[in-house]
């Protein structure tokens, strides 16, 4: 039996501004067990890095809030935890990787200075051993010369080298959580690939659980154990990322698995877009969020919300039709309606 370590109910965010309410995230749950990895996935503006950065309760307020639900990490509930309770556990039991490392590492310190602040602040040891904990931390995450790489500044090292300073940085006091918020995209391709198999070997070594923000399915494929699918700040579709990758349910699912680039597209193949826009969240959406954007929809579409529903052990999706007959049909009679675009 897996352990529960992460255990996330009912999650609701919004944000005011100018006498409007954001709902960004709206009713997100999901559980994570130690030494698992979880993908969540979604466009631009779908509530990912909002959920994200809710676990370690680091929403803006004002203008945002964490206005519903539970969070429980080892069965604390993070939500009813002090400020000063909070300080303890970020960086220490969970810590996060944010996407540019260029804008998350200080410019005038140099990364020895940065590493150790943070062994410091959570772990009882003197300078010199939270230098040579910095300079081990250099060392497993495969950067060269850790002895005088400690003495430079950000900007003397690479993208791809700052960003494997932040999972240092991240990982240096044994945390049994990181979050991870698109890791990978300000890197090359061949950087990519680096970064997440080290990622995937630290995990290993180190036995944390990882949460990977992507927006990348590739990315969820070779890195994760399950897999989130969210829209408009809501769980479409979640479940093993080989149910997920084998037998995907949720149009905008599919959508998304359409429009991806694989091995075996080639230069003459359209890829298709999911047409239309997300809906405006600080308006009340009626119906199914996704159904303005969907081929599929019918009349209850636009008058019911539907429920996140298991149709499959450990596979749930929300939408109206959810018999596998009733989807096949579907998908087979037609291919989602979108702009086709040159790969």
């Amino acid at each position: 039996m897996s352990e529960e370590l992460l255990q996330v109910e009912n999650l609701q965010v919004e944000f005011r501004s100018s006498g409007k309410t954001t709902k960004a995230v709206n009713g997100v749950s999901f559980t994570l067990n130690k030494k698992e990895s979880i993908g969540i996935v979604g466009e631009s503006g779908s509530g990912k890095s909002v959920t994200a950065t809710s676990l370690l309760r680091l929403i803006p307020s004002p203008p945002g809030k964490i206005s519903g639900g539970s969070i429980h990490f080892e069965g604390k509930d993070l939500l009813k935890l002090s400020n000063k309770e909070m300080r303890k556990i970020r960086g220490n039991e969970i810590s996060m990787i944010f996407q540019d490392p260029s804008t998350s590492l200080n410019p005038v310190y140099k990364v020895g200075n940065q590493l150790m602040e943070s062994i410091r602040n959570h772990q009882n040891v003197s300078k010199k051993e939270a230098k040579q904990k910095a300079i081990k931390m250099l060392e497993l995450v495969g950067i060269p010369s850790p002895e005088k790489r400690i003495n430079m500044y950000p900007h003397e090292f690479s993208g791809g080298m700052r960003q494997r300073v932040m999972i240092a940085i991240a990982l240096a006091c044994n945390p049994k959580l990181l979050i991870a918020d698109e890791p990978t995209t300000a890197l090359d391709v061949t950087v990519q690939a680096q970064i997440l198999d080290l990622m995937k070997k630290l995990q290993e070594e180190l036995n944390t659980s990882i949460i990977m923000i992507t927006h990348d399915l590739g990315v969820v494929w070779e890195t994760c154990d399950k897999v989130l699918v969210m829209y408009a700040g809501n769980v479409v579709e979640s479940g093993t990322v080989a149910e997920i990758h084998d037998n995907p349910m949720h149009p905008y699912t599919w959508g998304l698995l359409d429009s991806q680039i694989t091995e075996s597209t080639n230069n003459d193949e359209l890829l298709h877009a999911i047409p239309g826009s997300p809906p405006d969240l600080s308006k009340e959406v009626k119906g199914c969020p996704f159904a303005n954007r969907c081929s599929y929809a019918q009349e209850v579409c636009f008058q019911e919300k539907p429920q996140l529903t298991e149709v499959k052990e450990n596979h749930f999706v929300s939408c109206h039709f959810q018999t596998k007959e009733v989807r096949l049909a579907r998908r087979e009679s037609e291919h989602l309606d979108g702009t086709v675009v040159k790969s």
